[in-house]
């Protein structure tokens, strides 16, 4: 698998940055990105390789995606988080390629003049990303490997959004 780089940027103040790539990422560093001084709050989310998901006793797990697709649905989903609150500035980084459990998997980080549009928003794009991008889950397990779909708490997750509306409208 080759590394796949993407700086997707909209302006100094509302910036995006999505990168895919196999190797690891520094959460410390990507936490010091948010260094605008009107960012009043900034929320992260980790993700992990976690032992048991699917399958009980996982090993390992394969993330494979389609380069440039993958891009610009992650963009897409930011674009529709930036609709719902006054978001500032967004960095994804997902890691593609065979990751070992405890090993990090995506960092999402969003930043926003209030707490709760950055709390919002960062849940609302792990909740879109867990089933809109086009990435490829494969757990490698003492038993065999299998292909993961988009677990149904996953979907329920993305539907409630569907049905709320924010409520950030007097927080811009």
């Amino acid at each position: 698998m080759t590394e796949n780089n993407s700086n997707i940027s909209e302006s100094s103040m509302n910036k995006t940055f999505i990168q895919v790539q196999t190797s690891d990422f520094d959460v410390g560093a990507e936490q010091q990105e948010f260094s605008d001084p009107s960012i009043g709050a900034v929320v992260a989310f980790t993700g992990l390789v976690r032992e048991f998901s699917e399958h009980p006793e996982v090993q390992a797990l394969t993330l494979e995606h389609y380069p440039g697709m993958t891009e610009k649905s992650l963009f897409a989903i930011t674009e529709q988080a930036r609709q719902r609150w006054p978001l500032q500035q967004i960095r994804i980084i997902h890691r593609i390629g065979r990751l070992a459990v405890g090993e990090q998997i995506v960092y999402v980080g969003v930043s926003s003049a209030h707490r709760e549009a950055a709390f919002e928003g960062c849940r609302f794009i792990m909740d879109y990303l867990k089933t809109d991008a086009p990435f490829w889950k494969q757990e490698h397990t003492r038993t065999g490997d299998v292909w993961v779909d988009a677990r149904e708490k996953d979907q329920q997750a993305r539907q409630a959004w569907q049905t709320d509306a924010p409520d950030t409208q007097d927080k811009r």
